[in-house]
């Protein structure tokens, strides 16, 4: 088997250095880039598995790495960041990150987070509360049972699988499953969501979705 290639991000030689030794040594392939223009051009030539993103970057800030990659890709991108605040990491996570963690981490954490996004992405079922998804086959099961998804519906709750528990707001789901191209106040968003709840009540699979009232929704966790 082929190892998974990870493209690292990353100004800071000593931290390049001590990750890059750490990934190897876990048996993945690395890649590393010490600025933002040249890991965009890295992403678009060597299709990595997996993208490990500073945000401090020398030529231009990490937050608009992270646009660019989302514009064209949906591969899965890990942000190691310094700002911990809380507006800071809905931005992180509104732009487009499936993961994050702060400076200073665990390289243990960081493996852990890898392996997660690696195996959410790749040709492993993801199973959350019953539910196994698995987005290389297009196909979901809950206790077993199939879930028949229309597209749209299994969009959906790939978008939610990313991340269980955490609150998508409505803006963030037109963004991703619709390109943000639903018109000014459309309730589609919500139809959609009800239909998918309506699925999964099919098969016994209640309180699945959680609706959180002028927010948006989840999946439990």
């Amino acid at each position: 088997m082929s190892k998974r290639k990870i493209l690292l991000i990353e100004d800071d030689t000593d931290i390049a250095r001590f990750l890059r030794s750490d990934l190897e040594e876990a048996g993945y392939e690395v890649d590393h880039s010490a600025d933002a223009m040249s890991g965009l051009v890295a992403v678009r030539e060597h299709t990595p598995d997996l993208v490990i993103l500073d945000l401090g970057l020398p030529d231009f800030d990490g937050t608009e790495v992270l646009g660019r990659i989302r514009r064209t890709s949906t591969l899965p991108i890990i942000v190691c960041t310094a700002r911990d605040t809380p507006d800071e990491k809905v931005k992180i996570l509104e732009g487009g990150a499936d993961d994050y963690v702060v400076k200073p981490f665990d390289s243990r954490e960081l493996l852990a987070r890898v392996g997660v996004q690696l195996r959410q992405h790749g040709g492993a079922p993801i199973e959350i509360n019953g539910i196994e998804l698995n987005v290389q086959q297009r196909l979901v099961r809950y206790q077993g049972q199939e879930v028949r998804l229309s597209p749209t519906e299994f969009n959906l709750l790939s978008l939610l699988a990313r991340q269980p528990g955490r609150v998508y707001s409505r803006e963030e789901i037109e963004r991703e499953v619709w390109d943000g191209r639903l018109p000014a106040n459309s309730n589609v968003v919500d139809v959609h969501m009800a239909n998918l709840r309506g699925k999964f009540r099919d098969v016994e699979g209640y309180g699945i979705i959680r609706t959180v009232r002028g927010i948006g929704y989840a999946l439990r966790s």
